[in-house]
């Protein structure tokens, strides 16, 4: 999975977050020359592939890309969450544009379905691979992630790694194995970070 997931507030107006979609495009490209067959599941965003062996069904919110994932989680040997899905949405959308000069000044919130959470419950076999965003205790919080999502690896990325994360073209990233062994990358292209983590995913897969 790739990208962000937009919850609707009105006709117009959503709730997201700045994940560009950048990381899995490159792990779909990576997985892709390595031999598989690629599904990639993506939220909105503006990138394109080249790669016409690559099947790429796009989605918007984070219930279609719950849906998406769960049609085809059972065929799938090896699964690489790497979208940013939102947690919360709102508990009402409404059908037009909310206009400012009603005073409409609060959104109440649910939560999400849980997409790796559910496929975690449903694995059978599958290598699952979470992606853990954060901003501090990032290896500790990453950890109690993997664990409780049921995950074999995860892959942490910090918020506070300078020109790594969201929309640019540079990650840094630390592999998380099941016992919670971590091998740390330098700075490097999402390009580059791919083949890190599926050189990765195939050590411990195979």
């Amino acid at each position: 999975t790739a990208g962000p997931t937009y919850e609707p507030i009105d006709a117009v107006r959503f709730i997201g977050n700045y994940a560009s979609g950048k990381m899995g495009f490159e792990l779909a490209k990576e997985a892709s020359k390595l031999g598989a067959e690629v599904l990639l599941i993506s939220g909105p965003t503006a990138l394109e592939l080249k790669d016409n062996r690559i099947d790429v069904r796009r989605v918007t919110s984070a219930s279609e890309m719950f849906e998406v994932v769960m049609e085809n989680y059972s065929d799938t040997q090896i699964a690489v969450a790497a979208a940013a899905v939102a947690d919360f949405k709102p508990d009402n959308c409404h059908t037009h544009k909310i206009k400012k000069e009603t005073g409409y000044n609060t959104i109440n919130l649910v939560p999400t379905q849980d997409i790796l959470t559910t496929m975690g419950k449903e694995k059978r076999g599958q290598f699952l691979v979470g992606f853990a965003l954060e901003t501090e205790n990032e290896l500790n919080n990453a950890i109690k992630k993997l664990k409780a999502k049921n995950l074999d690896a995860i892959v942490l990325n910090s918020l506070n790694d300078k020109g790594a994360g969201f929309s640019g073209d540079l990650n840094k990233i630390s592999f998380i194995n099941q016992e919670g062994i971590s091998t740390d990358f330098e700075l490097k292209s999402k390009a580059l970070v791919a083949q890190d983590i599926f050189i990765q995913i195939l050590k411990y897969y195979a």
